[in-house]
């Protein structure tokens, strides 16, 4: 039987050149020698089989690690005896664990981490365009099995999404309105023409604020929602214990979140151009002598119903968008507390910077267009 204090040392499998024996105590106090060992380490190696090391600690699981990262090596396929693969595993839950370094100052460094981030961008966008696909997949599924449809689940988040919303939606789109109309007239007073408030207040509701304002909130408030609920069941196990029953996360908490935002979405933004208009009318009654008749009179002789298509069209990709990221934000928390939190922010700030982008795009095509 070999001494269990014998030095750490390793050798390569007959049958398999590639792959690495070890031997002898990858201990503490043989950390130097462990280090020096694993920088002659061939650099075809593949795979590491430690089913004959005598005795391991955190010192020689540690120096593996380390080794599986420079080499570019699955540590998972490392082949280890059962009684030393619960240390194993429980060096790997904290090794991520240590105090980052200090912000680092300079060109480089700033350079680094601009590329650090358009990286992260960049996967971020392929992650929300292959799950973008995978829910039309699953949708196109469901509606050739109609069974698949969780009508409670989707009637719950029309209420939590839509109805819910509907005092706040219509108090700052009123309000926004207002504040449009009188700036409005403060310009246009200077030339005689406050009458073309009725103009500015109603196209700018009806083809932007009205859709922009909802969907703004909605990415706050919505998008925010949808991750902190699913990332909670993440991190409580209960998305691993749904897929275990057979089911489909998806279709059990993505779709009828989707759903019910795209159908809600368009009736808040009619609800929002709504209030707008109404916000714009009570200063044009009570700051601008313009009565509500001759108001709406103007609006009704000025205005094309093509405004108000221009802007219900962008509500449903508007709510897609939101609730796309809402849930994928929510599906990729990986396990505590503090993930929620950050995948939560993140989704908000992709929403509502998302929304943006897309609203500016949709406005010059329109504006090309001339419709």
């Amino acid at each position: 039987m070999r001494d269990a204090s014998s030095p750490p040392s390793f050798a390569a499998d007959e049958r398999d050149p590639a792959r690495l024996r070890l031997v002898g105590a990858w201990t503490l106090a043989y950390a130097t020698t462990i280090g020096e060992r694993l920088r002659t380490a061939p650099q075809d190696v593949s795979a590491v089989d430690a089913s004959e090391v005598d005795r391991l600690d955190s010192a020689g699981v540690l120096q593996l690690l380390r080794f599986a990262r420079r080499r570019g090596l699955d540590f998972a396929e490392f082949n280890f005896r059962d009684d030393h693969r619960a240390l194993v595993e429980a060096i790997e839950d904290v090794i991520d664990d240590r105090p980052k370094k200090k912000r680092q100052y300079g060109v480089a460094d700033a350079l680094a981490r601009l590329g650090f981030a358009v990286q992260d961008n960049w996967h971020e966008a392929l992650a929300l365009v292959g799950f973008l696909g995978e829910n039309l997949v699953k949708l196109g599924r469901m509606l050739l099995a109609p069974r698949r449809f969780r009508i409670t689940s989707t009637v719950h988040h029309m209420e939590q999404v839509g109805l819910d919303a509907v005092p706040l939606v219509a108090l700052l789109s009123f309000l926004v309105g207002a504040v449009i109309a009188f700036l409005g007239a403060n310009i246009l007073k200077d030339f005689g023409a406050e009458i073309y408030v009725v103009e500015l207040v109603s196209i700018a509701f009806l083809r932007e604020f009205g859709v922009l304002l909802t969907a703004i909130i909605l990415a706050g408030r919505t998008a925010s929602a949808f991750t902190a609920q699913i990332g909670a069941m993440k991190a409580r196990e209960e998305v691993d214990a749904i897929r275990t029953l057979g089911l489909d996360p998806i279709d059990l908490l993505v779709l009828p979140r989707i759903i019910a935002l795209m159908v809600m979405l368009p009736l808040l933004t009619f609800i929002a151009m709504l209030a707008g208009l109404a916000g714009g009318m009570v200063v044009g009654a009570f700051n601008l002598d313009i009565p509500p008749q001759a108001y709406y009179a103007r609006m009704d002789a000025t205005m094309e119903v093509r405004h108000f298509w221009v802007g219900i069209s962008k509500a449903p990709l508007f709510a897609l968008i939101i609730s796309l990221v809402g849930c994928l934000e929510g599906l990729q928390v990986e396990g505590s507390a503090q993930s929620v939190g950050e995948r939560t922010t993140s989704s908000v700030v992709q929403a509502i910077s998302l929304v943006i982008v897309l609203d500016a795009i949709m406005a010059l095509w329109f504006m090309r267009m001339e419709f």
